[in-house]
């Protein structure tokens, strides 16, 4: 087997698939990358038995043959090289690499000992623009829970249907539900992904502006696009009913500006306390006031911001982390906080900023104030 490759191509794409291998594999070939060579096309391959990765790049060659070769060695050499052309060839029980500068050798395994993808039996399929689907995943993934007991809420659920997409994640916490109108589905359809595939997806497809092709069944999911592939196992599950806990009557309505709002979040929660951050707003009239207090060590902050609020005047308190990673998570200039009462939910949308077709709600439990 032998073939020659642009060292900065191969680089590119390795780094991509780099992304799947674990730091500890139970299996010991699962540190390698599969190479499987068919004339011009070179087809590489990086898995973790849960999720498989496979990128196919043009070579020039006249052999065939598959093998595994150790990703970090690799890696760590091609990121050493200028672009240049590089010779992979086959010898005895090693590969040889030529450069310009020189011959390097490393240990290959056989390639048929790499566990192979899954193959997907009668799925159903959509389409979706990649650019919506990166952004799906960017609004939702943050909100995503890190609890093994539950694991159906530590993935984005995928809801399909006839007359749009739904994407929403939650840890209890916080939710987000990530809506379009303007892709729809053949037929309805749900499932639940979990973080890592869709981090790589994520880090692919943003500015991407190709169509993914994405074909699913109750156990795994498969998403196609330019020269990449990717198959994953779904988290197996039912997920929580999200609309029952979205509160539907919230008479309290506050716009602010999301920028200086963020900033002060970010400001005085450094004066809260390091166990709960807990910020307290207290709205009244055109006047927003924000303030935490860490009694532990007498530390406080106040600040005041203009703001338009509709409602009676009302105090609740929120969790500064999640309250600042919902407005990081936005693009909008102002947005819109709905409440009720001090122990409901508070829903904050963006007021601009989205695309026609786009819907983004975002919920937030309260904590209990310390009068």
């Amino acid at each position: 087997m032998k073939f020659i490759v642009s060292s900065s191509q191969l680089l590119k794409q390795l780094q991509v698939l780099g992304g799947v291998i674990n730091s500890s594999n139970t299996l010991p070939i699962l540190d390698n990358f599969l190479f499987e060579l068919s004339q011009n096309e070179l087809k590489i391959s990086a898995s973790d038995l849960e999720t498989t990765m496979t990128t196919t790049i043009d070579v020039e060659s006249d052999s065939e043959g598959s093998v595994a070769v150790s990703a970090r060695l690799l890696l760590e050499t091609l990121k050493t090289f200028p672009n240049q052309p590089l010779t992979f060839k086959t010898e005895d029980n090693n590969i040889e690499i030529s450069s310009s500068q020189g011959k390097y050798d490393m240990a290959y395994f056989d390639g048929n000992e790499f566990p192979k993808a899954v193959s997907i039996e009668s799925p159903s399929s959509t389409i979706i623009p990649g650019s919506i689907l990166a952004e799906a995943i960017s609004k939702t993934i943050f909100a995503a829970g890190n609890d093994d007991l539950r694991p159906v809420m530590s993935g984005v659920f995928f809801q399909f249907a006839t007359d749009g997409l739904t994407f929403v994640a939650t840890d209890a916490h916080k939710l987000v539900k990530y809506a379009r109108t303007d892709v729809v589905a053949n037929e309805t359809a749900e499932f639940i992904m979990p973080k890592k595939p869709l981090n790589l997806l994520k880090g692919i497809l943003g500015g991407s502006d190709s169509d993914v092709t994405i074909e699913y069944n109750d156990a795994n999911a498969k998403f196609t696009f330019d020269n990449v592939v990717l198959v994953c196992r779904l988290i197996d599950g039912k997920y929580p009913n999200y609309e029952a806990v979205i509160p539907k009557e919230n008479p309290n309505k506050l716009t602010v500006d999301r920028g200086t709002f963020l900033n002060s979040v970010k400001r005085v929660s450094i004066f809260s306390s390091k166990t709960t951050h807990q910020i307290r707003l207290k709205m009244a009239g055109t006047e927003l006031n924000i303030s935490a207090e860490d009694t532990d060590y007498s530390n406080k902050a106040e600040e005041r911001l203009v703001c338009e609020y509709q409602g009676d005047d009302l105090q609740i308190g929120f969790n500064s982390r999640f309250l600042s990673e919902m407005l990081s998570n936005l693009n909008s200039d102002e947005i819109l906080i709905e409440m009720s009462l001090p122990n409901r939910a508070g829903i904050l949308t963006p007021i601009d900023g989205v695309e026609e077709g786009e819907f983004i709600t975002m919920l937030v439990m309260p904590v209990m104030l310390n009068s």
